[in-house]
């Protein structure tokens, strides 16, 4: 057991003193770093050795005076020699040593003087050796008592994943898989964080691998066997001939090593695998971290992406500090200098009951138990400030990993995430460790963490805790859309959603808000959970929040509207998300996280209310409508073209047709999609509609196009395609001029691309087309205003924008009563938008809209023309896009309201 830091700085005071006052000339440096090492309460003959033998650069054999392989590196010279060159001499030992028994420090010394080089951190500290007694805590790393910071990029956890990943690889190879090879990792996980953390002593799994098996690997299979049965099983009732160094580990219970598994048959390279993993430094490594790279060393396509797939801490904080942490962290800034009140609050904590249910390898419970322990470290800092002594450190801790509950349908990630909170328990312990002065550990471990191995869509949340006893759900369950779930997990959802209509449309999130939302049914639980943003835009956002808001109450308490959930590592694919938190129970303290630059930071605005579509508003859910709620023109959508590949001619084969077919010209018309209208693409298509069949029977090359659509259309299972005739697309739809809205555009623009076309040209339903309007109406939809209500209520291709008839369109708040001078003015305003545009006919509307080419003259024009529609809303200007849709979410509820209360009298 490590020495408490009391007893460091006594045994050092005395070091100091004996050694300060020594004659240097007889004073020997086997007894000088022998007494040294006794400081620390450990034994140098059982971690380093003196004068090793190493192979330097130039060839030469060497000696280094002192190494303890993996951690420290000492070189020794009389009196008043110069340190640095000492520090160089160490330096020119690596290249002969071993990658895994590389040291993480040097440590040069005259007798007089003591230098500690840090080479993680590229620090170096220089003191005398009477002053020893100061700087104890510079060598927290021989203690077991060093303080450690994580970096979620830090490479030993990147490095550590690949170690395991190999020995994985290596173990399934000989046949060594399944439910076997994921525990075996588990324990493995365990043990090399135990090597280095003060759980065993220190750097006793790594000697034991090293000197105990022999070097091919042989015997390390069954030695490990050996070696769990051994963390199994109390230290009274082990064989008395038991192994010295297999006895010195100590008893681990907690179930973890229970279980009796196949011996694995190991090799040369496999144990060498190992033993490098063993000489990383494990201490260094962060549980909520790791526990995700560990998960993806099983998958091999998730391994390309090695550090892309854990959730960063910055993004765990943006749900777990409104949720609670910020409340709690006020409270205690308010109890703090009240000791009665604040043995309460501590006791509060300790009661408190955590629920992810789509836990993973438990980052969001990691990061929860670690900051609750900070908290309760700084509650014991104030109740102990005067510097009373602690007896029995386990009396003063209340909080315990038992609090926390996870469902996981992946049974590896489940057993990382039961292995993970106990590392970060001894992590936390550790920092109350060196805060106390006293070594404490939690061992042998008689609780924790319940990780359910189920499905969260399944399985009876009840089964798992309690609703009476929880306090809050947290989590950021399955990114997977509706369009590319798999059968069971839509019938899964449809279950859910109560089989209503609808339901295949929802996103795979949405079970686990229903379920939620149903299991906090009149509690006090609080739940926040990470989600596509696509359940708060289009049609999925009246479907989930019309059942949550009227069957269940559901209140939205805090919202982060959407911001790029990604992480650093290289082939990380970004997200685009919100955090909701929600309850059954309502407050008057609601805020809303806003991102003006979706990858920057947040800020926060308090509001009176958050609606489905996370605006300040009342609650209100926008439904399909078929006609628009103003009196505006109606829009439909372009002309279905599928299986009319011979109708359509494309740019390289049009001049063969006209000089083959010179009297198909006539009937050949422009064909544009969104992509052809928004990149000025060329393609046209033979429009016969008016044709006589006469002249179509004219025409051998048409016909056989004609031909082949009939061919496609009969192989079709819809019996309608079937029936169509093969001289036309599904609509004919053809005004004489039409304004464009193409269906899908890029989320960089700030203004959905639109434009008019004239007779001669047909859209595809790529687009939706309004015909015959004025250019008042494109005025109106080219807008800084009508593009906030489309960020708000358009669905999404993936990122982009997906622009609707019946939810976007036909439920957009117009301005009302629109006073001429006005009116003039935006058509004034449109007007020089399209002139602006052509003065550049080279370019293409991608090229006019892309936010890094967009022309100055072209802002301008639409600076004057949102300004033009603004104030035809109202003559106060609008000072930012949260102002623009609050207004236009009232506007919609007092153009509804009328029609709801219609609809109301029809139904009695």
């Amino acid at each position: 057991m490590a020495l408490s830091w009391n007893e460091i700085k006594d045994r050092a005071l005395k070091f100091s003193n004996e050694w300060a006052n020594e004659s240097k000339e007889r004073a020997e440096k086997d007894s000088f770093w022998n007494d040294f090492f006794n400081v620390f309460g450990i034994s140098r003959r059982r971690v380093a050795t003196f004068e090793e033998p190493v192979k330097k650069l130039s060839g030469n054999q060497g000696f280094i005076d002192l190494f303890w392989k993996g951690t420290l590196l000492v070189e020794h010279k009389s009196k008043g020699k110069n340190l640095d060159k000492a520090y160089q001499q160490a330096t020119d030992y690596f290249p002969g040593i071993k990658e895994h028994d590389l040291p993480k420090y040097i440590l040069v010394s005259d007798f007089d003087k003591i230098k500690l080089f840090d080479l993680d951190e590229g620090t170096e500290h220089e003191f005398h050796v009477s002053e020893l007694y100061k700087n104890v805590k510079l060598f927290g790393f021989i203690a077991g008592y060093q303080k450690r910071t994580f970096k979620e990029e830090d490479p030993v956890n990147i490095k550590a994943a690949e170690l395991m990943g190999k020995l994985h690889d290596q173990l399934e190879t000989f046949g060594y898989e399944g439910h076997h090879l994921e525990v075996y990792l588990v324990r493995l996980l365990f043990i090399l964080f135990a090597d280095d953390t003060s759980i065993f002593e220190k750097d006793t799994f790594k000697e034991f691998l090293d000197q105990k098996t022999n070097e091919d690997g042989s015997d390390l299979g069954a030695l490990m066997a050996q070696f769990f049965q051994v963390l199994n099983t109390p230290k009274e009732k082990r064989y008395t001939n038991l192994d010295e160094h297999l006895n010195q580990f100590p008893y681990v219970n907690g179930k973890l090593f229970e279980e009796i598994l196949p011996i694995a048959a190991f090799n040369t390279n496999m144990r060498s695998i190992l033993l490098e993993a063993s000489g990383l430094d494990w201490g260094k490594i962060s549980p909520a971290i790791f526990g995700s790279l560990f998960q993806s060393v099983m998958n091999p396509e998730e391994r390309r992406n090695l550090g892309a797939h854990y959730t960063s801490e910055k993004n765990i904080f943006k749900l777990i500090k409104p949720l609670f942490l910020d409340e709690l962290r006020a409270e205690f800034d308010k109890v703090k200098s009240n000791s009665k009140k604040l043995k309460e609050f501590h006791h509060k904590l300790s009661t408190l009951k955590f629920l992810d249910p789509a836990c993973g390898s438990g980052n969001f419970l990691i990061i929860t138990y670690r900051e609750l322990r900070l908290l309760e470290i700084d509650i014991l800092r104030e109740l102990f400030k005067k510097g009373e002594q602690v007896l029995d450190i386990s009396a003063i801790l209340w909080l315990d990993v038992d609090q926390f509950y996870g469902i996981e349908y992946d049974e590896f990630a489940s057993k990382i995430a039961e292995v993970a909170m106990w590392l970060i328990d001894h992590q936390m312990n550790m920092r109350v460790s060196e805060e106390f002065g006293q070594y404490f550990a939690r061992l042998p471990l008689k609780k924790a963490a319940k990780i359910v191995h189920a499905d969260a869509l399944e399985i009876d949340w009840e089964e798992v805790v309690p609703n009476n006893i929880l306090s809050y759900i947290i989590g950021n369950p399955p990114f997977i859309g509706s369009n590319i779930m798999k059968k069971e997990q839509r019938n899964q959802i449809a279950n859910i959603f109560d089989k209503k209509s609808g339901g295949g449309t929802l996103d795979y999130v949405v079970g686990w808000y229903i379920l939620a939302s149903r299991y906090i049914q009149n509690t006090k639980i609080k739940a926040a959970f990470v989600s596509t943003n696509s359940i708060v835009q289009g049609e999925q956002t009246s479907l989930l929040w019309g059942l949550l808001q009227n069957k269940y109450d559901v209140k939205i308490h805090f919202a982060h509207r959407t911001f790029k959930w990604n992480n650093e590592a290289k082939g990380n694919a970004a997200v685009y998300c919100v955090i909701i938190g929600f309850a059954n129970i309502d407050t008057s303290d609601k805020t809303i996280f806003d991102y003006e630059d979706i990858k920057g930071e947040a800020q926060a605005i308090k509001v009176r209310n958050i609606n489905a579509y996370l605006v300040n508003s009342k609650n209100v859910l926008i439904n399909k409508n078929r006609k628009p709620i103003c009196e505006v023109p109606n829009i439909m959508k372009g002309n279905y073209y599928a299986k009319s590949k011979g109708l359509i001619v494309e740019e390289k084969d049009l001049s063969f047709l006209l000089k083959e077919e010179p009297n198909a010209k006539k009937w050949i018309k422009k064909l544009i999609g969104a992509s052809e209208f928004i990149n000025n693409k060329k393609r046209y298509c033979l429009w016969l509609v008016d044709c006589p069949p006469n002249e179509i029977r004219k025409m051998p090359l048409v016909m056989d196009r004609i031909n082949q659509v009939k061919e496609d259309r009969l192989k079709s299972t819809d019996k309608a395609m079937q029936n169509l005739a093969p001289t036309r697309f599904r609509e004919t739809n053809n005004p004489d001029s039409c304004l464009i809205i193409p269906v899908v555009s890029s989320e960089n623009r700030k203004y959905i691309p639109m434009g008019f076309i004239d007779k001669d040209t047909i859209s595809t339903n790529s687009n939706l087309i309004m015909p015959n309007v004025e250019i008042y109406h494109f005025g109106m939809l080219m807008s800084e205003m009508h593009m906030s209500w489309v960020k708000y209520t358009c669905g999404r291709l993936k990122s982009d924008f997906r622009y609707s008839k019946d939810i976007v369109y036909n439920n957009y708040p117009w301005a009302q009563k629109v006073s001429d001078k006005n009116k003039q003015k935006v058509e004034e305003k449109a007007q020089k938008v399209l002139d602006v545009r052509l003065e550049f006919p080279e370019s293409s509307l991608a090229d006019l809209y892309h936010p890094l080419t967009m022309p100055p003259k072209l802002v301008k024009a639409h600076q004057a023309l949102d300004k033009a529609v603004d104030l035809c809303y109202r003559p106060q200007a609008f000072t930012n896009e949260a102002n623009r849709i609050e207004y236009l979410f009232e506007l919609y509820n007092q153009y509804t309201a009328p029609l709801l209360n219609e609809k109301k009298t029809k139904k009695k």
